[in-house]
């Protein structure tokens, strides 16, 4: 099969350093450079992307086009490549919801084959390997995986339905940048009262992920009676610091949900899950 031009659309640090991947597979990378700033130019330059006047030149010219840009703007992105009746690949590969996927590739389907992607773990470069989750039609996702072999990006395909990869990158992203955001929470909040150095002390003693550990969901169920009024407690502490108390006020929601459970010992990982998705 001949080697296929890519376009990508809005380059930001992720999206040019993916695209420069895709170079190597490729006949050439396009970028519109209408409308972006400075730093985008330069960027796009730094990675060897080459650029053209508008979005029509560079749909025309392409045959796979890639949309990496910020998740709020994916959907007006790709109602103006729909308008363009571009007919080509489109690599949905923003983090947003199964949902919005599926409304993009409704838009898309009369011309362009939607493959639904999710990019976890950082941009390609300086030795980093991030990993690109694809799911839909196999041809397509085929043509892809061929794109980016022996690159530094990876691709894993999830199967046939549009909307795994992204249900697959915002599962994580939901544990890995909420995780980011508790870290600042519990070092604010000791640090308050003096203690920061000796919490990240306790925290540097362990180094596996929660994540990693889901048969953990089952005791956190069974303890949820007590581990709430902790956290209710936390969240006063935090308003008493001036941070924000939002986010435990919401994980002591969350375990109330368990509060039937109340110690259970033989509460199996599904009947956990399965009670926290009834309110």
């Amino acid at each position: 099969m001949d080697q296929p031009t890519v376009g990508i659309l809005h380059p930001g640090s992720m999206g040019a350093a993916v695209a420069a991947c895709a170079a190597t597979n490729a006949a050439g990378v396009l970028w519109c450079e209408a409308g972006r700033s400075t730093a985008s130019v330069e960027r796009a330059a730094r990675f060897g992307l080459t650029p053209v006047a508008t979005l029509a030149e560079l749909l025309d010219r392409s045959d796979i086009v890639i949309s990496l840009c910020p998740p709020a703007a994916a959907e007006d992105l790709a109602c103006a490549v729909a308008g363009h009746r571009f007919a080509g690949m489109y690599v949905e590969g923003n983090a947003i919801n199964p949902e919005r996927v599926q409304r993009i590739a409704a838009l898309l389907e009369h011309g362009a084959t939607v493959v639904d992607g999710g990019v976890v773990g950082s941009p390609p470069v300086g030795g980093k390997t991030p990993t690109l989750y694809l799911s839909g039609l196999a041809d397509a996702t085929g043509r892809i995986e061929a794109l980016f072999a022996g690159t530094a990006v990876r691709t894993a395909v999830l199967g046939t339905d549009v909307g795994k990869a992204s249900a697959l990158k915002l599962a994580y992203a939901s544990f890995q940048k909420t995780s980011r955001v508790l870290v600042a929470l519990a070092v604010g909040m000791a640090r308050e009262h003096g203690v920061d150095q000796e919490l990240i002390g306790i925290a540097s003693r362990r180094t596996t992920s929660y994540l990693s550990e889901p048969e953990y969901i089952a005791k956190t169920a069974a303890r949820a009676w007590r581990w709430g009024p902790e956290l209710e407690e936390a969240t006063d502490m935090l308003a008493a610091a001036g941070l924000p108390p939002e986010m435990l006020r919401a994980a002591a929601t969350t375990l109330a949900r368990w509060d039937d459970v109340k110690d259970a010992s033989e509460l199996t990982l599904i009947e956990a899950l399965d009670r926290l998705a009834q309110p």
